[in-house]
């Protein structure tokens, strides 16, 4: 689990995938470890998600997780096709506790000082701030975290080369959800250069900061 966390702060960027076709699945995985973000949170907001999470887990030359888990069935869905870590847009504790129980890395969704309290009873201290531009950006998760030291956050939601890398100058920020290098209109129009293009760029953009 630590190592997935270590991971995620050294790339410092999540690509959050929306992907319609499973077949579009192996050359977005090249467009990404080419690119230099060998990671992807496969959201379960299409019905080609779990296939992608199946056919793409296998590789030990990328990491592919679940997003957009609402509920259990969608876990134990997540754990059964190989995907190595599980995120929320809320926190709902049957989740959280299920991926506990399986020893599956849980990232829930937060917004509220209270989510941020009942993520600690739950033993967690990395959680997912979302949807962050929308509930305020940076300021806003600066003045939430405050009394939170020991917690970590991975904000998504709005997120994009012009304010990525405000964020990540934050001391409690471990690293940033983002869709824009991997937007489903790019998928489905199987613009692959492209993707590769917008992940070179994002990678030379957070390479450029300095570590904390």
């Amino acid at each position: 689990m630590d190592n997935l966390y270590k991971l995620f702060e050294k790339i410092k960027i999540i690509p959050v995938v929306t992907i319609e076709n499973s077949e579009d699945a192996e050359p977005l995985a090249e467009a990404l470890i080419t690119g230099g973000l060998p990671c992807a949170e496969i959201t379960f907001r299409t019905d080609a998600a779990a296939e992608v999470i199946r056919g793409l887990s296998g590789r030990k030359d990328i990491l592919i997780g679940a997003g957009s888990v609402l509920h259990t069935e969608q876990a134990k869905l997540a754990l059964d096709c190989g995907a190595k870590f599980v995120v929320s847009p809320g926190f709902n504790p049957k989740v959280v506790q299920y991926c506990e129980q399986q020893k599956l890395p849980v990232t829930p969704g937060v917004c509220t000082p209270s989510e941020f309290t009942l993520a600690l009873e739950y033993g967690l201290s990395i959680l997912k701030f979302f949807p962050a531009e929308a509930l305020g950006g940076l300021s806003t998760l600066k003045a939430m975290s405050a009394p939170f030291p020991m917690l970590k956050f991975i904000p998504t939601g709005g997120i994009s080369p012009e304010n990525i890398t405000n964020y990540l100058k934050c001391k409690q920020v471990l690293a940033c959800g983002g869709s824009w290098m991997v937007k489903k209109e790019l998928l489905r129009e199987k613009k692959f250069r492209q993707i590769l293009q917008l992940v070179k760029e994002a990678v030379d953009l957070v390479s450029q900061l300095k570590p904390l």
